[in-house]
């Protein structure tokens, strides 16, 4: 993680420092990230390294995890599942996305977008296995949510699994809830 000496200031209230804890960490003067903080100083290279590897180290031994944002619950349909039902399912749990089991194993994700781009594209088929994506990735439930935004840039659910089963599931809304809170535009 790349930073910005201008960024310091948003950077350590995030992770909930004080001046005086960062620039103990950094083993700095609290004048000098103060001065920092007001654009008053333009710090020396050494002294600016030191403050980001306070911050990068402070950022992992705080970062949340994969296993604290997950979805323990997780509504899913089976390949031969009819689209009817499969529209149902999401339209009950008012959510857009779900992973395609076949018996315990994930095989695919189904969404209302996939379902839509099927009907525009005139595909045919009537089960879940014609209009299902691509099997989502896995990750442990100690993968840093850095990871797992990185991750749904490109997929819409990130499975956790332990020991191969899947044990939970993330989408970008748990991600934004969990950073910004229920209403985020508040």
């Amino acid at each position: 993680m790349e930073f910005e000496i201008n960024e310091v200031k948003d950077i350590r209230k995030r992770l909930g420092l004080t001046q005086l804890e960062l620039a103990k960490r950094a083993n700095v003067s609290q004048s000098l990230i103060a001065k920092i903080e007001a654009g008053r100083i333009d710090p020396t290279y050494s002294k600016t390294i030191k403050i980001f590897q306070a911050l990068r180290d402070m950022g992992k031994e705080k970062e949340i995890t994969a296993g604290e944002i997950m979805q323990r619950k997780m509504i899913s349909v089976q390949v031969n599942d009819d689209l009817k039902k499969v529209i149902e399912t999401l339209k009950r749990h008012e959510i857009s996305q779900m992973p395609v089991t076949e018996g315990t194993e994930v095989v695919g994700t189904i969404s209302e977008a996939t379902i839509l781009e099927s009907l525009l594209n005139g595909k045919s088929g009537s089960r879940a296995k014609d209009v299902m994506a691509e099997a989502p990735p896995s990750v442990s439930r100690q993968t840093p949510v850095s990871l797992v935004s990185n991750l749904l840039r490109y997929f819409s659910i990130v499975l956790v699994a332990e020991k191969g089963k899947p044990i939970g599931l993330i989408t970008k809304s748990d991600l934004i809830t969990k950073m910004y809170g229920k209403n985020p535009m508040q």
